[in-house]
């Protein structure tokens, strides 16, 4: 089949619906490049949001240079949240619309002013947040064993699945986001930690460079997104009947039961 931009995009959400994975695209059409990735993902957005869901704001992939190297894919991108994807605290994973869901921990941003680029540095980019919070990404993968290229994450969202916020906002200026750290724990054990210094050096650049790839797309961090800066650690798989936890130091602890 000779793939474009319509069709990949129509392929990536029967995948999702029906919950089936399939090689990258990148195989059958090496010229998907990110630019066209984000054709692709911006043309789903509009699917989306036609189909009920409500645009709450933004997630980034690959900041660190954890995950980086664990995907094989060394250039971090912005994908788009959808309220569908919001799991409320004490849910279980939800099973049933995902395909093999994996789980890591994130540094969380609500916007309090709109954040424009191009040109927006950290500190432009922090003075722009109203709170920080820890954070659990689900993430998933239409790509059989997350196995994808630059240009075909990008189309399939980033990755996206479902996420979930800590109990603990605090203001910028009482956290200092370089050090503060996430444990993982994986059925009562301790597999994984990183600080937020892992994120692009610091979260606020994560910040940053959403604001300004959004703005080669035509768009801006508006008041009230929430904005995921992407895993600190490499993700844990989340299959039925797990228990995974992550523990911040200043931000709480989230705690999400595998499901069945």
């Amino acid at each position: 089949m000779a793939w474009d931009v319509a069709s990949v995009a129509a392929e990536l959400l029967r995948c999702e619906d029906e919950r089936v994975d399939r090689p990258p695209f990148t195989d059958e059409w090496p010229e998907l490049d990110l630019d066209t990735g984000y054709e692709i993902q911006d043309l789903n957005l509009q699917a989306r949001l036609a189909r009920g869901e409500t645009l709450v704001g933004v997630k980034l992939g690959l900041t660190s240079k954890a995950k980086q190297e664990r995907m094989g894919v060394h250039v971090p991108f912005v994908a788009w949240l959808t309220d569908a994807m919001l799991l409320p605290a004490g849910e279980p994973v939800p099973q049933s619309r995902l395909i093999h869901p994996r789980i890591e921990p994130e540094v969380v941003f609500v916007m309090r002013d709109r954040l424009s680029g191009p040109g927006v540095s950290c500190a432009t980019a922090m003075a722009a947040v109203d709170s920080v919070w820890g954070g659990a990404e689900i993430i998933d993968s239409r790509y059989r064993n997350f196995r994808f290229k630059a240009g075909d994450v990008a189309a399939d969202n980033a990755s996206s699945g479902a996420f979930v916020t800590g109990p603990v906002g605090l203001p910028t200026a009482e956290i200092d986001l370089t050090l503060e750290a996430a444990l993982v724990e994986v059925n009562g054990v301790i597999v994984d930690s990183a600080t937020g210094a892992a994120v692009q050096g610091h979260p606020g650049e994560a910040l940053a460079l959403a604001a300004n790839e959004l703005a080669r797309r035509g768009h801006a961090l508006e008041p009230g997104w929430i904005v995921l800066t992407g895993g600190m650690t490499d993700a844990v798989p989340a299959p039925p009947g797990s228990s995974i936890a992550v523990h911040f130091t200043n931000l709480g602890s989230i705690f999400i039961n595998g499901g069945v």
